[in-house]
C-alpha cells in the first residue's frame, strides 16, 4: 500500500498541463528520431539535453524518458517497412518484421509492435513500481562472473537462431567476435588488429556495422531485383492484425516482457541483449522454428517487448543505486545531477517528488506512445507505396546522414558501405547476417567480464563454480548446446535414412 500511495503522490507531481505537455513532445520527437536510421535514443538524447537544462527535474527527466521509449519503437518502425535498424535494438525486428512486410502485412507487423511495445512497458513500470527495492538489492549482487556467464548464455542463443548451415551460422559467429576484437585492449590499452591504422583504434562502429549489413545490402538487393524485372511492389491485405495474429502474439509478448525486465536489470543488458534473447527464446518454443525469419508475427511481438521491457527496468538501477547500465541511463543520470538530483539510495527518501514522478511518468509516456503510433500505422504503411526510384535513393540519403551524425567521422561511412556490399554477397551466398550482430554485441562484454572474473579470482576459472547465478546461467548454456547438437545429430540421421 505504500507503494500505492507513493505512486498516487507521484501522478499528482506529473499530471500537469506542462509535464503532459513535455512528455507528449518527447514521445512523438523520439518516435520521429527513431524512425531516422543511426539517430537512435542516445545521439537523441544526447542532441536534446542541452534543450531540458532550464526545466524542473521532474519534467526535464520525464521528456528524456519520453524521446529514450519514443526511438526505441520508432527503430521498429524502418526496421519492418525497409529493414533498417534504426538503432541496434531493432535489428532482430528486421527478420520477421521486413517479410511479414513483404507479404503485404505491414500493417499487422507495426500495430504488433505498438501494442506489444505498451503492454511490455506497463508491464515494466508496475514491476518498478512495487519491486524496485528488492530488485536492486538483487541486481547490485551480480558481478563479473555472473555477468560473463550471461553473455556466454547469449552466445549459445546466437546459435539457436541458426535457421539454415549451422557451419555457416558458426562462421558468421566467429566473424562478428573477430571484428569486435578490432581496437584498443580493454586491459592493456595496446592496439589490436588495426594494422596502423588510427581510425581503427576506437574499434568499429556498431551502428555502421549494423546499417551496413541490413539496409544498405537490402537496398543492393533490391535493386538488383529491379534491374532483372523481378520485383513486384508488396500486396496490401489490411492494416490491423487478424485474430488469429493476436492469439500467436500474445504469449511471445509476456514472456518478452519478463524476460527484458530481468536482462534489463544486469547493467549493460540493456534492449539489445533483450531483443537478441527473446528471438531466440521463441525460436526455442514456438511450433515450427524454420518458419521464423519468414514472416512470423512471434519475431516481431517478442523481441519488441523485451526491449521495451528492458528500458523500465533500466531505470531501477539508476534511480534506486546511483548505478547506469548502460550509456543512455548514465546520460538520463547525468541529467538529474545537473539538475541538482542524486541518484541512489537516498533519492527516494530526499526527493521522493522526483522518484515517484518519474516512475509515474513512465506510465503516461507509455499511453501516449500507444495513442501516437497506433493511428499512424496506416500512414506509415503508405510508405511502402513510394516508387522505389525515389525510396531507395531517400533511405541509403538517410542511411549517410545518420550514420556520420553518430559519431562525425567518414571512416564510418565507408565501414557502412562497405558492410553493405559485404552484406549483399553473404545473403547471396545463404549466410544470415543476425549471428554477426548479435556475437560482435556480446563478445567485447563476454571478454571483458572474463577477464575482470579472472582479475578478482584467486582460484582462476573455479569463481564460476563458487557463485550459484553464474552456475545456473553456465548450465542452462550447457544445456542450450546439448539441445543444438542433439538437434543436428537428428536431422543428420533423418537426411542418411531418407
Amino acid at each position: 500500500m505504500e507503494a500505492v500511495e507513493a505512486l498516487l503522490g507521484g501522478f499528482a507531481v506529473i499530471l500537469t498541463w506542462q509535464n503532459i505537455q513535455f512528455i507528449f513532445i518527447g514521445s512523438l520527437v523520439g518516435t520521429l528520431i527513431g524512425v531516422l536510421p543511426g539517430i537512435g535514443p542516445l545521439a537523441a538524447l544526447a542532441l536534446l539535453l542541452p534543450a531540458t537544462l532550464s526545466l524542473p527535474p521532474v519534467a526535464a527527466v520525464a521528456m528524456l524518458c519520453a524521446i529514450f521509449y519514443g526511438a526505441m519503437y520508432g527503430g521498429s518502425i524502418t526496421s519492418i517497412l525497409v529493414n533498417i535498424p534504426g538503432e541496434a535494438a531493432s535489428v532482430v525486428t528486421c527478420l520477421d518484421g521486413h517479410a511479414m512486410a513483404k507479404q503485404g502485412r505491414a500493417g499487422p507487423a507495426l500495430a504488433a509492435a505498438a501494442l506489444s511495445s505498451f503492454v511490455a512497458g506497463t508491464v515494466g513500470v508496475v514491476i518498478l513500481t512495487f519491486a524496485a527495492p528488492m530488485l536492486s538489492e538483487f541486481a547490485i549482487r551480480l558481478g563479473p562472473p555472473e555477468y560473463c556467464a550471461l553473455m556466454a548464455l547469449g552466445l549459445v542463443c546466437t546459435v539457436l537462431m541458426i535457421q539454415g548451415s549451422a557451419l555457416k551460422g558458426m562462421v558468421m559467429i566467429g566473424l562478428g567476435a573477430a571484428l569486435a576484437a578490432i581496437g584498443m585492449d580493454i586491459v592493456t590499452g595496446e592496439f589490436r588488429f588495426t594494422f596502423g591504422t588510427i581510425e581503427l583504434a576506437g574499434g568499429i562502429d556498431l551502428l555502421a556495422v549494423v546499417i551496413g549489413l541490413f539496409g544498405v545490402s537490402e537496398i543492393l538487393a533490391n535493386v538488383e531485383q529491379a534491374a532483372r524485372g523481378m520485383r513486384v511492389k508488396a500486396p496490401f491485405f489490411g492494416v490491423w492484425p487478424k485474430a488469429a495474429d493476436w492469439r500467436a502474439a500474445w504469449a511471445p509478448t509476456l514472456r518478452g516482457s519478463g524476460l527484458g525486465f530481468a536482462v534489463g536489470l544486469v547493467p549493460g543488458g540493456g534492449p539489445v541483449t533483450a531483443s537478441f534473447l527473446s528471438y531466440a527464446m521463441e525460436r526455442r518454443v514456438g511450433k515450427n522454428p524454420e518458419t521464423f525469419g519468414k514472416g512470423r508475427i512471434e519475431g516481431v511481438a517478442g523481441p519488441e517487448a523485451a526491449n521495451n521491457a528492458a528500458v523500465s527496468s533500466g531505470m531501477i538501477p539508476l534511480l534506486s543505486l546511483g548505478i547506469p547500465g548502460n550509456a543512455v541511463t548514465a546520460l538520463l543520470m547525468g541529467a538529474l545531477i545537473i539538475n541538482g538530483v542524486q541518484p541512489g539510495p537516498m533519492m527516494i527518501v530526499d526527493r521522493a517528488d522526483v522518484f515517484w514522478g518519474v516512475v509515474a511518468s513512465l506510465y503516461v509516456g507509455n499511453v501516449f506512445l500507444l495513442l501516437l503510433n497506433l493511428p499512424l500505422v496506416g500512414l506509415w504503411v503508405q510508405l511502402l507505396r513510394v516508387p522505389y526510384a525515389v525510396l531507395f535513393p531517400s533511405i541509403l540519403l538517410l542511411a549517410l546522414v545518420g550514420t556520420y551524425a553518430s559519431n562525425r567521422s567518414f571512416f564510418d561511412l565507408w565501414v557502412m558501405l562497405g558492410f553493405g556490399v559485404a552484406g549483399w554477397f553473404l545473403r547471396k551466398l545463404g549466410y544470415e547476417l543476425a549471428p554477426l550482430v548479435l556475437a560482435f554485441v556480446l563478445a567485447p562484454l563476454l571478454e571483458q567480464s572474463l577477464r575482470q572474473s579472472m582479475v578478482m579470482s584467486p582460484d582462476g576459472a573455479l569463481i564460476f563454480l563458487e557463485r550459484p547465478i553464474a552456475v545456473v546461467l553456465l548450465a542452462l548454456a550447457a544445456v542450450a548446446l546439448a539441445l543444438v547438437a542433439f538437434k543436428g545429430r537428428t536431422s543428420k540421421l533423418v537426411g542418411e535414412t531418407t
